[in-house]
């Protein structure tokens, strides 16, 4: 059984919202799971089959982008980018959310062709993991022409993802069916909030959201363009509904929610995506950028920022990384300050500003990224102390 181990942690962010830091300077994975956190004499991590020193660095969770607009085959035809899943790896995220592959060239809004690019894409990133990444692909793009028949067949099928608001709908509250349809059959709703996006979306308010009831509001601060403030005190004060910040948005509304939350004592709702590839581009490091600016503009412990990217997410979609904890899954991050900052660790660095480093990605306990080639180097430098050879190929 594999084993894998990070010794010297300078400080350990759990990704849980209720605990967000924890003590020790170890964190010991077996077997691609997280099995134990504390002290590495008594965790005897030496004699794992990989060690790597952190440096006095910070271990964190894998981030999990939960708005992610995925093409099959690896190809983004908006932004004409090849590899653009292995590039986000760059940027700590370990996870990511398909919030419907509504940029693929001549989308089907027929029933039969729109369950079966659901399929398609959920059984391709099944076998398709680019840098080790999880892509949690096939949310069903709603359609009017969808029966509640359908939506048995996509759960069957194992379809558990859907986005609502890219339909041939002429008015947001006509999906109201499918959207039932598709709960009722466990299947998780995100619905698009605010402005539309791109031809063919439509604006949802708040007052549709309220009545539609999906179980996420994606972009609730704009995907560009934000809901009214009256409406986004409704949605966190009446309902109980996730809300999804991005990096795509409207900045100012994102911290205008996070203050709502904090009051209303909601902030195990809030969860952040990048909502890219869009037309502001291809955002590598939009998640980390994102809960950097919570943290330094909301005034927000970094530690507890970081919950929004990782633990609310887990907990949002049923996953079981975004954690660190024994029996969760091994998809974390070394990260620290960045080279040059004015601040000594990445707590403090992320609260001034400053993007963190990231130094080792590791996903399922593999090494996957060693000195990202997106985010600003770490000033403490992580190191492998010791790693099994690679396996021959047998002949």
């Amino acid at each position: 059984m594999a084993s894998l181990a990070v010794i010297n942690i300078g400080a350990i962010a759990s990704g849980d919202l209720d605990q967000p830091l924890l003590h020790g300077d170890c964190v010991l994975v077996e077997d691609g799971k997280i099995s134990a956190i504390g002290g590495a004499d008594q965790l005897n991590a030496n004699s794992a089959d990989t060690v790597i020193d952190a440096n006095g660095a910070t271990v964190l969770p894998g981030l999990i982008d939960s708005h992610f607009h995925v093409a099959i085959g690896d190809y983004q035809p908006r932004q004409k980018v090849v590899d653009f899943i292995d590039s986000y790896t760059h940027g700590g995220v370990t996870s990511m959310i398909s919030a419907g592959e509504i940029h693929t060239p001549g989308r089907p809004k027929d029933a039969a062709g729109v369950k079966a690019l659901a399929i398609l894409a959920q059984r391709s990133y099944s076998n398709l993991h680019p840098n080790g990444a999880k892509v949690h692909a096939g949310a069903v793009v709603l359609e009017p022409t969808l029966q509640e028949k359908d939506f048995e067949e996509l759960a069957a099928e194992g379809i558990w993802l859907a986005k609502f608001g890219f339909g041939d709908y002429s008015d947001p509250y006509d999906g109201e069916a499918q959207i039932r349809w598709a709960q009722k059959n466990g299947i998780k709703v995100m619905c698009h909030s605010g402005g539309a996006s791109i031809p063919g979306s439509t604006a949802i308010s708040a007052t549709h959201l309220l009545r539609l009831k999906p179980d996420i509001c994606g972009h609730v601060n704009g995907g560009p363009t934000s809901l009214d403030n009256d409406g986004l005190r409704r949605l966190v004060s009446e309902t109980d509904l996730y809300l999804q910040l991005v990096q795509a948005g409207n900045l100012r509304s994102s911290l205008f929610i996070l203050g709502l939350a904090q009051e209303h004592d909601g902030m195990g709702r809030v969860v952040v995506g990048s909502d890219t590839p869009t037309g502001t581009g291809m955002m590598p490091l939009g998640v980390v950028k994102t809960v950097t600016e919570l943290s330094s503009l909301g005034r927000l412990p970094a530690a507890t920022a970081l919950c929004l990217a990782t633990g609310n997410n887990a907990k949002a979609w049923g996953l079981n990384s975004g954690i660190i904890a024994p029996g969760r899954d091994a998809d974390l991050l070394i990260a620290d300050a960045p080279n040059g900052s004015t601040r000594e660790n990445m707590f403090s660095a992320m609260e001034n500003g400053d993007v963190p480093g990231i130094g080792v990605v590791i996903i399922d306990s593999v090494i996957r990224v060693f000195r990202s080639r997106n985010s600003p180097p770490p000033a403490k430098v992580p190191q492998i102390l010791k790693q099994p050879p690679p396996s021959l190929p047998c002949f």
